[in-house]
């Protein structure tokens, strides 16, 4: 071990507002980055020459690379330090942003945005590590409060930001805008946070678990991302594919088991209400994520909203969020956390079914309504939550607990894209031939004609309706299904039994 003491004073004054603020600012930005990107990949796709559905690359690729550096952070700050860690994985998201903002093909994007999330990952649950070693015990509350609030905010802005940004200059100044975040951040940490580093010691890494959930998640979610353009089990590399994922998931999961010092601790899921807790916000995360980027694209792709208005569209979503989690925060020592995740899940199914009834005629109001409704439900979602998940384990199972939690929310969150933008091109596709099927052509051609079309622009015209009804059929079966799948996660949370302790503010990455 290094010479460093564990127990350092924390700061005061001046540095300790500064230390505050750049642990803040590390926060939004890797939180900024999960939505930035959603409300850009129409015009990302359309520079770089790909379809929409490879466009969502962009965002499960780093969401899966953050998914699995995460269960890392421990190991990480245990074998290099606290600080160390924290100052060069915000140097490295500086450094793979630009070279996002300089890629020139899909594939190249995808590697830095692999990159991207890779050094981001650890950087949440770091940051929140430094912030309570940073303030007195007294203090700590109310810091993880103005924490939190960065959480929330980041996503509104994300869309709002990614939509400005790429109308009025380019797509690749979404990602050139990380540079001075991350070199202040970076800069902050070495200078302000070098009294807190914590000791070091050569820790040993499970490199087999380690190899093996990179296989595993690596094979699926290249199977979800492919397989709509492959006929899914129709061809040979799918097939494979998803055959490397199963054998790579139950290896992994019968040496998870069976390992000292696992990647991921499963013996935490022994907790029924861990298990339950931890399956409803897979489920719901996954579901409420997915319709963050599709609701873009189809505004973009169908309803001829700028990247600029489907962010406002979408942007709703964190008003209301960030009016009730005061609210709810109260309330959660007060009502049974299941009451409050049940009734915050059942919203978000509620909003989901008011969605159901959109159609290619509806205006901006009827489209950001539901999404203003949404956030209202979201931290009866999500902060209840996770007291439930993580009250359920012992004391000294939290930290574990917390890292599972963020893994799976984070891999739930790529894996429902790729699932429902793969449906939902899928019900385009479908809805495009009944539609075809019962349009009299020839006589909407004739008339067409008789008012000055060329047999060209009458067909385009057509064609273009068509695709417009069908993605907007498209987009109500979607969220149909969603509302069901809000129903079930809402349900189950009752198999979970009430927590028996509470949860500190800094439990949850």
């Amino acid at each position: 071990m290094n010479g460093k003491t564990e127990t350092a004073a924390p700061l005061t004054g001046l540095p300790l507002i500064l230390a505050g603020v750049v642990l803040a600012l590390t926060n939004f930005m890797v939180v900024l980055d999960t939505t930035i990107a959603n409300v850009s990949v129409p015009h990302i796709s359309g520079s770089l020459g790909i379809s929409g559905s490879q466009g969502t690359w962009i965002i499960t690729s780093y969401a899966v690379a953050e998914a699995v550096c995460v269960p890392l952070t421990g190991w990480l700050a245990g074998r290099f330090g606290t600080v160390r860690t924290f100052t060069f994985g915000m140097i490295g998201f500086g450094v793979f942003s630009v070279l996002c903002g300089l890629s020139t093909s899909l594939g190249m994007l995808v590697a830095c945005r692999i990159g991207q999330g890779l050094c981001g990952g650890p950087l949440m649950p770091l940051s929140q590590t430094l912030l309570m070693r940073i303030f007195k015990p007294e203090q700590r509350a109310q810091a993880m409060g103005v924490w939190s609030m960065t959480t929330v905010v980041a996503p509104i802005l994300g869309p709002i930001l990614g939509g400005t940004i790429s109308d009025s200059w380019s797509w690749h100044w979404i990602f050139f805008i990380n540079i001075p975040v991350a070199a202040l951040c970076a800069f902050g940490g070495m200078r302000l946070l070098s009294r807190v580093e914590t000791p070091t010691s050569k820790l040993r890494v499970d490199r087999v678990g380690l190899m093996l959930m990179l296989l595993w998640i690596g094979a699926l979610q290249i199977m979800l991302d492919l397989g709509r353009e492959h006929d899914w089990f129709n061809d040979r590399t799918i097939v494979v594919l998803g055959v490397t994922a199963l054998i790579g998931f139950l290896v992994f999961l019968a040496w998870e088991g069976t390992e000292d010092q696992p990647i991921v601790d499963l013996r935490v899921f022994r907790h029924r209400g861990f298990t339950v807790a931890v399956l409803s916000l897979a489920l719901a995360f996954g579901t409420f994520f997915s319709s963050a980027v599709i609701i873009p694209q189809w505004l973009q792709t169908s309803m001829g909203y700028t990247a600029t208005y489907a962010g406002y569209a979408t942007a709703f979503t964190g008003v209301a969020a960030v009016i009730m989690s005061p609210i709810v925060a109260k309330l959660t020592n007060k009502v049974d956390p299941r009451a409050l995740v049940c009734f915050g899940i059942l919203w978000l199914g509620f909003t989901s079914l008011l969605r159901v009834q959109w159609n290619s005629q509806a205006d901006f109001w009827s489209l950001a309504f539901p999404q203003m409704l949404q956030g209202i439900g979201m931290p009866f979602f999500f902060i209840p939550l996770t007291t439930l998940a993580l009250g359920s384990v012992q004391p000294q199972e939290t930290a574990s607990a917390a890292g599972v939690m963020a893994f799976l929310r984070t891999m739930a969150g790529a894996i429902g894209t790729s699932v429902s933008t793969t449906a939902w091109d899928d019900s385009a596709r479908v809805a495009r031939s009944e539609i075809a099927s019962r349009l009299n052509s020839d006589g909407t051609v004739d008339a067409m004609a008789a008012q000055g079309f060329s047999l060209d622009q009458a067909r385009l015209a057509i064609a273009q309706l068509v695709d417009k009804e069908a993605f907007a059929l498209a987009t109500s079966h979607i969220f149909l299904l969603s509302a069901f799948v809000f129903a079930g996660a809402a349900m189950i949370i009752w198999l979970t039994p009430r927590p028996k302790r509470a949860v500190g503010a800094g439990a949850a990455h």
